[in-house]
């Protein structure tokens, strides 16, 4: 078995996969007006419009609905990081905060309401 991605149903695909690749500097690849993925070498953000749900089961996934996730992204410099989102972010949690753990951990709300953190491991890691 192999992880390979998380999937957010979203009502204006076009918008969160521009806020996403503004937020990531990745470049979505955009299958159709419906679905988009931002690959990067761990993992990949699909994102997905409301007319693919029933496709799996009608009514499974609601767009701007969730309450229990958070899509995380390892980067350099959290805090640099923090300084390019000002003006894109219109909710962030909390500013750059140094974790118990030791990470350096940036949370913020893309425009769905999602919750999702930017964060500079405490040691490198391979």
């Amino acid at each position: 078995m192999d992880f390979v991605s998380i999937r957010v149903i979203t009502g204006d695909v076009e918008r969160l996969v521009g806020f996403y690749e503004r937020a990531t500097g990745v470049r979505a690849v955009r299958a159709t007006e419906d679905f988009a993925e931002l690959r990067t070498p761990h993992a990949t953000l699909a994102i997905a419009g409301t007319r693919t749900v029933p496709l799996f089961a009608p009514g499974a996934a609601r767009p701007a609905d969730n309450h229990s996730v958070i899509i995380e992204f390892r980067v350099d410099d959290v805090d640099r990081v923090h300084r390019n989102l000002t003006g894109l972010v219109t909710d962030f949690v909390n500013e750059p905060t140094t974790m118990p753990w030791g990470n350096r951990s940036l949370l913020f709300r893309d425009p769905d309401g999602n919750l999702v953190n930017f964060f500079t491991p405490a040691v490198a890691r391979g």
